[in-house]
């Protein structure tokens, strides 16, 4: 049989990628911010996620430009918007202005398990639309930002990132947005994050909505930890997980109220916290300077503490 008779089918693995560069890569943008003068003041990637133009990026590629341009796989440069930007969850949304524009259809980041195939897709430096494959390498990882705040439940993967990535989405097998890329750690190999895209689409929403994030907190860096079965039999807990605090602030909210790390927080005026993104949900801005109950696991004890919580 001649070789041009012969067809390369592609394995499984490779027919997951390709999937998901497909469904994806036609939303995925390149975002250049300009400073005073016509200046660079920075670049990186982004993903269009509604029919009507909004982008999701990080708030570190825009948050010193004073105009946006992103650039699409299709050759059009068009002007961005920035309707707002959270440096503290390192995300940002922009809109962009034109019509018949592709979107990424979303996913849920609280689904992840370790060793999943996922895909990165961001423009590396400059080099537009490209695509990394890998695996979740770990959840609930926690991060310091470039604004110096610590970033909770990140996801750790393997999909090779490099500067121009940032902002990128980080796609399941399936092709949808899980994550969107935000760092990577130098001069190692194969350790990069993206952001969970439940903690996105939750900060994206009050963005569109308000301009900004509106939040209370605890003074507190924490991870999603699985709750023993044991102790949920003692203890008639129902919930599978909870959050543990690995850090607290020197005159935080949560050591004055005598929180300790490793601490496990398992409610919060009494709504179940089974991860890091249902504190992050209940620490709106109206709980800023009230009293609520807080339960947590102290190594195998179930205590009760009353927090309050700081407008930040």
């Amino acid at each position: 049989m001649p070789l041009d008779a012969l067809s390369e089918e592609p394995d499984p693995y490779s027919a997951q990628v390709e999937q998901a560069f497909d469904r994806v890569g036609p939303a995925v943008v390149h975002v250049t911010g300009f400073g005073l003068g016509g200046r660079s003041a920075g670049q990186g990637s982004g993903v269009m996620f509604t029919p009507d133009g909004y982008v999701l990026t990080n708030s570190h590629v825009v948050g010193r430009a004073v105009r946006l341009q992103a650039s699409l796989t299709d050759g059009r440069g068009l002007e961005a918007a920035l309707i707002g930007d959270d440096p503290a969850t390192d995300i940002a949304v922009l809109r962009l202005s034109g019509a018949g524009l592709p979107h990424a259809e979303l996913g849920a980041s609280a689904t992840l398990k370790v060793g999943q195939l996922v895909v990165a897709i961001g423009n590396p430096l400059g080099f537009t639309c490209t695509v990394t494959a890998g695996i979740v390498s770990a959840l609930g990882r926690t991060l310091r930002t470039r604004a110096g705040g610590l970033l909770d439940s990140v996801i750790q993967t393997d999909a090779a990132l490099n500067p121009g990535n940032s902002g990128g989405p980080l796609v399941s097998g399936p092709g949808r947005v899980v994550g969107i890329n935000t760092a990577m750690i130098a001069p190692a190999q194969g350790i990069c994050f993206a952001i969970g895209i439940d903690t996105a689409v939750w900060v994206a929403t009050r963005l569109m909505r308000d301009g900004r994030v509106r939040r209370s907190r605890l003074g507190l860096a924490a991870q999603t930890v699985p709750i023993a079965t044991r102790v949920r039999r003692f203890h008639a807990l129902e919930q599978a997980s909870g959050v543990m605090i690995s850090e607290l602030a020197a005159n935080g909210p949560g050591r004055q109220a005598g929180l300790q790390p490793g601490d496990v927080l398992v409610s919060f005026d009494g709504i179940a916290v089974t991860g890091v993104d249902d504190l992050h949900r209940s620490l709106t801005e109206e709980r800023a300077g009230i009293a609520v109950p807080l339960r947590l696991l102290r190594r195998t004890e179930l205590l009760t503490l009353p927090v309050t919580p700081r407008e930040g």
